[in-house]
């Protein structure tokens, strides 16, 4: 997709410590963005900062629990109140709980999931909403999966989460209507690392995405390139898949 500029723009970044998580710190600093990096553990954002050996002034590594709305707004208020301003947040809070029938599976994978999955999209889009409604470039970005429209009968504690944080993801795209700030999707199937493949070297991830070109759309989406593109869900499959 090109390079894409971002300097001088601040992005909240949630489940920053997460597998996908350094990969799109990293190409979001690449293009000259400032960073607050969330997680569960400080230590965990600390890790993230450190691999990306920028100057304090660019990186704001915070501990939040984003199950706690006022946490969450708490958060929002230490982003606008080291960098002056939030220009987007990137939602990769993820994790999955399935495979079992849906007649018999645990009804608590689904609460746990509706909590991980939804919840911290609300808390975090309701957070965020003013610092991005009232930027030039704001962008809300969800990593989602192609579950959440084609279910199957042992996934559906996992896809009804992903579909609501879907639904509410496209909503927060109509609130934003008039406004210069946009809120958009990326689905893949599956998510690749380079430490899985360098765990599991004969396995076959042809129809996975890797972090790299995750990475690499979320920089898209937050360019003026992508500035007219609202309520989008982007596909991300590789060719054949």
């Amino acid at each position: 997709m090109g390079e894409h500029t971002l300097d001088g723009r601040v992005y909240a970044v949630a489940g920053a410590a997460g597998g996908l998580g350094p990969a799109v710190c990293e190409r979001l600093a690449s293009a000259g963005a400032s960073l607050s990096l969330a997680d569960r553990s400080l230590e965990s954002a600390h890790g993230v900062v450190d691999s990306l050996e920028l100057g304090e002034d660019r990186l704001q590594p915070y501990e939040v629990d984003l199950l706690d709305p006022a946490a969450a707004a708490g958060w929002a208020q230490a982003v606008s109140g080291q960098f002056g301003h939030c220009d987007g947040l990137i939602h990769l809070v993820g994790g999955w709980r399935g495979g079992e029938p849906i007649e018999s599976f645990d009804l608590a994978d689904y609460e746990f999931l509706h909590d991980l999955l939804v919840r911290t999209v609300q808390h975090t889009s309701r957070a965020f909403y003013s610092s991005l409604s009232n930027s030039p470039q704001g962008r809300f970005v969800l990593v989602s999966s192609s579950v959440a429209q084609k279910p199957n009968a042992t996934s559906a504690a996992y896809a009804s989460a992903k579909a609501a944080a879907e639904a509410w993801t496209l909503s927060l795209a109509d609130s934003l209507t008039d406004t210069r700030a946009t809120s958009n999707i990326l689905v893949v199937n599956a998510i690749v690392t380079a430490q899985m493949r360098a765990d599991e070297p004969d396995k076959d991830f042809s129809t996975f995405t890797s972090t790299e070109q995750i990475a690499d759309s979320i920089v898209y989406l937050c360019s003026e390139a992508a500035s007219s593109m609202n309520g989008q869900r982007l596909d991300l499959f590789p060719a054949g898949s």
